[in-house]
């Protein structure tokens, strides 16, 4: 049996049949990679059957879009001895039809319609005879690249950094990929994509069957909540729009809000950053009322954020969900745990980047940064002479900071991964906030709501660190360094929509207005 190239593509982009949980996305990799490898053989080793460098060259002369992949095309070519890898004795291979129809099916893999040449592509491979060959041959090659690209990497590096994403993504030889795939390499594409993607990818699907069955209607906003033991016109809308998303178990038309609303309107909640009371109130309404095709949108744009991030090296790492104000905790067995975040202000945006934790500091100082001591400590001080002291700050050099203690900003215990950003993750005095829906409130720095349960984690290997010295540590009001045994890879990441660990979807609120724009890139 011939290896299938689409085949490899449809396992790299799992449409994953698994209750939704991250760690079995990886296992079914492992199981889509060992089918893959069963699958490998001769594509088409047809040597006779051969192009000349004078045919592809005029080629890209006359489709110039593809003049961005000259390089990868002729490279691809004479690492087969310009053999043509879509054609063999007895025409055109099987496997150029599926992966024609993965191509022309973009939107399943979160990407808008994108196909240059699309009716001369189309006419070529519906009607394919020795006049046309070489052209089909090429096409198909060219349209591979391209896809590839869009699937693989993205927008480009320029635009990415534009959107004040930080994170370096992997370089891509196209054309190299493309060889090891037609050999049966599949553990090459494996490498290139977030778990997150595969996830969303599933979701997509999902939401585009929604769209297919008709959507929702919007709901009518009205003055007063709905809650338990209420009655009314609205709330038959609602159960419908909870039943269309999978919330709501049966399709009850009746206009009682009863305890089964009740629960999926909180797991509705919980889902889209809103206070998790069961109460319809105007925010839950709005939420309910944005569109299917919004949604998608939503998903497609953060699948394409997928596409800029490497595959983790390693299955323990932390992950930083901006928008959705939460921290995830992941090692080998999957979700470890979660924990709610505060994060920068719209003024002082928390950056996406990627760095390694190397450093638990129990009981610290807090160095004020010099943004911070020029606009707001210094003139401080002028207005108020015992600022540092009612404050428990002090001169340390050139810097101000506060001691350790319970008043600290940094609380007791802060996580250090260095970076240019002066970012790192920290306990805070200021519980309450932790409360909040929205929880933009820092300077950048990430507030985390379980700073004790994240320094057991990370320092579990050293056993002198027991609850009671992880404790002690935390409240000894002396400054101590941990170095890590091992460094632990830090992400944080922009995502507005986000499928967690039990299989939810997950929507947040566009905090720092990054999806309108990277919206005005692809989708515009």
């Amino acid at each position: 049996m011939r290896f299938c190239l689409t085949w490899l593509l449809i396992g790299v982009l799992f449409s994953c049949n698994s209750n939704g949980k991250e760690h079995q996305v990886r296992e079914q990799a492992i199981s889509d990679s060992l089918l893959l490898n069963e699958m490998a053989g001769n594509f088409s080793n047809a040597q006779d059957i051969q192009l000349d460098s004078i045919a592809i060259d005029q080629f890209i002369k006359t489709y110039e879009h593809f003049e961005t992949f000259r390089k990868d095309i002729f490279r691809f070519y004479i690492n087969r001895n310009y053999a043509m890898a879509w054609f063999d004795s007895t025409g055109m291979i099987e496997q150029a039809g599926l992966l024609y129809n993965r191509i022309i099916h973009m939107k399943d893999e979160g990407l808008p319609l994108d196909i240059p040449y699309m009716d001369e592509y189309i006419a070529g491979m519906s009607s394919v005879d020795e006049s046309n060959k070489i052209f089909t041959e090429l096409m198909q090659t060219s349209q591979y690249l391209h896809f590839a690209q869009k699937l693989i990497s993205g927008i480009s590096e320029i635009e990415i950094k534009s959107l004040e994403w930080n994170i370096p993504r992997k370089k891509t030889d196209h054309a190299k990929l493309l060889q090891q795939l037609l050999v049966g390499d599949s553990s090459s594409m494996m490498q290139h994509f977030f778990p997150q993607y595969y996830l969303l990818k599933n979701k997509l699907a999902e939401y585009h069957q929604i769209e297919n069955d008709g959507g929702w209607d919007s709901i009518v906003i009205e003055k007063k909540t709905i809650h338990l033991g209420d009655s009314g016109r609205n709330i038959i809308a609602i159960k419908k729009r909870l039943f269309a998303i999978g919330l709501f178990a049966t399709n009850d038309t009746s206009s009682f809000f009863n305890h089964a609303l009740e629960e999926a309107v909180i797991q509705f909640q919980q889902s889209h950053g809103l206070k998790a009371d069961g109460i319809v109130n105007k925010s839950t309404i709005l939420e309910m009322n944005i569109s299917v095709k919004d949604r998608i949108q939503q998903i497609m744009l953060n699948m394409e954020r997928c596409r800029w991030l490497p595959h983790p090296a390693s299955a323990r790492y932390l992950l930083v969900n901006i928008p959705q104000f939460k921290l995830y905790v992941y090692d080998e067995h999957g979700l470890a745990f979660a924990s709610k975040v505060v994060v920068g202000k719209e003024t002082n945006r928390t950056a996406i980047f990627r760095g390694d934790m190397k450093y638990v500091v129990f009981s610290p100082y807090w160095k004020v940064p010099t943004n911070i001591m020029k606009k707001e400590v210094l003139p401080a001080i002028n207005r108020n002479s015992h600022y540092l002291v009612e404050n428990k700050m002090e001169w340390h050099g050139n810097i101000i900071r506060q001691v350790p203690g319970p008043w600290n900003a940094l609380g007791g215990v802060k996580f250090v991964f260095p970076n240019g950003y002066d970012i790192y993750l920290h306990d805070t005095p200021s519980k309450s906030l932790f409360n909040e829906s929205t929880r933009t409130f820092s300077h950048g720095c990430i507030r985390i709501s379980e700073p004790k349960k994240l320094a057991m984690y990370l320092l579990a290997d050293q056993a002198q660190w027991t609850s009671q010295a992880v404790d002690s540590a935390m409240s000894s009001r002396i400054e101590k360094f941990v170095p890590l045994k091992k460094p632990v890879p830090v992400y944080v990441v922009y995502f507005t929509a986000f499928v967690d660990t039990d299989g939810v979807l997950n929507f947040s609120k566009d905090v720092y207005g990054r999806d309108f724009q990277l919206k005005r890139m692809i989708l515009n």
